[in-house]
């Protein structure tokens, strides 16, 4: 059975942030930094631009754990409903035509979340099927897709609803201040964004052809979350970059596997005409063209979310893939979409690109 992904809507906060602002911060308040030659040197490399969801001057003040929750849960849900319901508008879908919600956050702890939340505001109905996921980080957006791809596979005929949204500013502390820290401050962005997925295309966009997840041996220390009394911390060691490496072996094994019901005479490597990908970092980026033996051009939507977004967590690869719907491959070219996260996990689609 086919199952396909409309374009997404991408909802970016008003508050627009320059890189230099953010390394003028950072040399303002740690110039007697050890490290400082090297946190510049990176920032320079970093997103030229990225949205916040509250104005700076309220990213930088000093505020607790409680403030910052609830800030962020209320500007993630709002950011993640107005995405939908552009989505919804876009393609003419009633609210109770949608049969399972799946969201994703890692910031904003809430209970109920953000996809009760999004039941109330959307008007979806009482016995939708909610999917919530709030562990995955990074990988909520590919995560979400494989689920979302899954529950339409297991009920023919309905329509799910995906939403990702993420508050990233609100974990901006000047306490950070390993060079890891300080490169996630000067990364991240604000988003919400919103996908449909069902047994019908909606238009021009991805036609599922399998899926994938993979979780690296104990490397479930590389990216964790970190609760104090003054907010939300993500911490990475120092074989964080390896991770992608790590994982290559596995990802091209898959890839050079058959599809599924396939004759094993017609394996051979996926061919990779197009590649929609989180953007985790210049680094992340570089090494998965590198293992993959893509060119630039082939992830070239994914530097530029990077570069004019910021890292937006797991709404990343949608606004990736709204991108390639901007540009798009040629009807009949297969790719990848592929995301990471915090375990260090994976979740990647074969796929077919339909006009």
């Amino acid at each position: 059975m086919g199952v396909y992904i409309s374009r997404p809507a991408v909802h970016l906060p008003a508050h627009l942030i320059p890189r230099q602002r953010i390394h003028d911060d950072m040399v303002d308040r740690h110039g007697d930094h050890p490290r400082l030659g090297t946190v510049r040197r990176i920032l320079a490399q970093m997103p030229a631009e990225r949205r916040f969801s509250q104005p700076w001057e309220v990213v930088v003040a000093e505020r607790g754990l409680a403030e910052r929750n609830r800030t962020a849960f209320a500007d993630l849900a709002a950011m993640g409903t107005t995405a939908a319901r552009h989505l919804l508008d876009r393609y003419g879908v009633a609210p109770d035509r949608v049969d399972c919600v799946v969201t994703s956050h890692s910031t904003g702890d809430a209970v109920p979340g953000l996809d009760v939340h999004l039941a109330a505001e959307l008007g979806l109905r009482p016995d939708v099927r909610r999917r919530p996921l709030t562990q995955l980080g990074c990988n909520g957006g590919a995560h979400g897709l494989v689920m979302a791809v899954e529950a339409v596979r297991a009920n023919p005929g309905s329509l799910v609803l995906l939403v990702v949204a993420e508050s990233l500013s609100s974990i901006y502390h000047h306490g950070d201040t390993g060079v890891e820290m300080m490169v996630y401050k000067a990364l991240w962005g604000d988003s919400g964004t919103a996908v449909l997925v069902s047994d019908r295309p909606l238009g021009p966009g991805l036609r599922v052809e399998d899926t994938w997840e993979y979780l690296l041996p104990d490397s479930h220390r590389r990216y964790r979350k970190r609760l104090d009394e003054t907010g939300v911390h993500f911490d990475s060691e120092r074989s964080a970059p390896q991770s992608i490496k790590g994982i290559s072996p596995a990802l091209r094994r898959w890839l050079a596997r058959p599809l599924p019901g396939a004759p094993a005479a017609d394996g051979g490597p996926w061919p990779l005409d197009f590649t929609v990908s989180h953007t985790g970092g210049p680094a992340i980026l570089r090494d998965l063209g590198e293992q993959l033996g893509l060119g630039d051009e082939a992830l070239r939507h994914s530097w530029d979310s990077l570069d004019r977004s910021g890292n937006l967590g797991g709404a990343s690869v949608l606004d990736v893939l709204d991108r390639t719907h901007a540009a798009p491959p040629p009807a009949g070219a297969t790719g990848l979409l592929i995301g990471f996260g915090p375990g260090f996990a994976v979740s990647a689609l074969k796929a077919t690109w339909v006009g």
